[in-house]
């Protein structure tokens, strides 16, 4: 089946005062409709660059970034920078009116054409979003938080074919912010909008994300669902970004009983298996963290530390001389 052009970037090239380091080199990539799709990266790789190139609120300095098969074009071109049939929520909520109501804010980007409309769309998103209950609050006097989902609300409330997110779950409580992913990703599956996000967080992409998008001092160095990058990574970039492995050397590695031909070695907590043994004890207990539902355990031998996920908290104390096993680990 032939393939069928909706946001695609095409050997696009952005860099800052004419610097190779900044922004993003020779990139392409083709966005899926209808899924969410998170880009991540360290600072400084040029994600936040990429996803302004694909809603048009920068010009490529070469290359082409199309919607539809029809050219995006930049503030140089377009008045009002930034594509008609999508949206951008950022972590700054900038466009927010602070002295008027929620129920505004989101109301006044539908027309007075149908009154009644109006009103059940504005309902309808407050809702979405958990926010009916600050339907007459000012924006003045909300949290961050809340006023991320009002922005989400507003940018939502006009139907755009595309949203896209940068970084926008900063300022939201632990406590909302998995409701708010579930609620994102419910409008998605049920309206087939298509969303792009940026994201520092690798909690957040994993669970949210249909596509995951690598990318690292301007290029785009693997993609793939989000499974398939945690299990396994092609490169060791990817492994540290997406989990809080340990990197070993040949010489570490041997300390924990792993023969490998490769240069390093990365090890997730969960796959430090925590064991008793009569014969070998050659691991002391540095630190317990609690956690909740799980501790971190730090574990040290002969100058290396390990953290290990441990479920049955209080089995260890500080100083505990210990066994482990390495269930799984990657080679780099």
């Amino acid at each position: 089946m032939q393939h069928t052009s909706f946001l695609d970037a095409v050997s696009v090239t952005k860099n800052y005062n004419d610097k190779k380091a900044s922004g993003v080199n020779n990139i392409s990539i083709s966005i899926a409709p209808g899924k969410i799709t998170a880009i991540v990266g360290e600072s400084g790789s040029g994600k936040s660059t990429l996803l302004k190139l694909l809603f048009g609120l920068l010009s490529p300095d070469s290359g082409k970034v199309s919607f539809r098969g029809e050219e995006i074009w930049g503030p140089e071109i377009k008045l009002i920078p930034g594509h008609d049939d999508m949206r951008m929520v950022t972590q700054h909520t900038d466009d927010l009116n602070l002295f008027a109501t929620v129920y505004e804010n989101i109301a006044q980007l539908l027309p007075n054409t149908d009154i009644d409309y109006k009103a059940s769309e504005t309902e309808r998103y407050l809702k979405q979003l958990n926010i009916y209950k600050l339907k007459d609050k000012r924006v003045a006097d909300l949290s961050g938080g809340e006023k991320q989902r009002v922005a989400i609300a507003r940018s939502l409330i006009t139907k755009p074919e595309v949203l896209l997110l940068d970084e926008p779950f900063n300022q939201v409580d632990a406590s909302f912010r998995e409701g708010l992913q579930q609620n994102i990703r419910t409008i998605v599956q049920e309206t087939g909008l298509t969303v792009i996000l940026v994201s520092h967080d690798p909690a957040e992409v994993l669970s949210m994300a249909d596509v995951l998008v690598v990318i690292k001092d301007g290029e785009i160095v693997e993609s793939g669902t989000p499974e398939d990058l945690f299990r396994k990574p092609e490169m060791l970039y990817t492994a540290q970004l997406l989990s809080n492995r340990t990197v070993l050397n040949k010489e570490e590695a041997l300390l924990c009983d792993i023969k490998t031909e490769k240069e390093t070695v990365a090890i997730s907590p969960e796959h430090v298996i925590l064991t008793s043994s009569l014969t070998r004890k050659d691991w002391t207990v540095k630190q317990v963290l609690f956690k909740g539902f799980f501790e971190d355990v730090i574990i040290e031998k002969d100058g290396l530390e390990l953290r290990a996920l441990n479920l049955n908290k209080k089995e260890y104390k500080t100083g505990d001389k210990i066994h482990i096993r390495i269930a799984q680990f990657l080679e780099y």
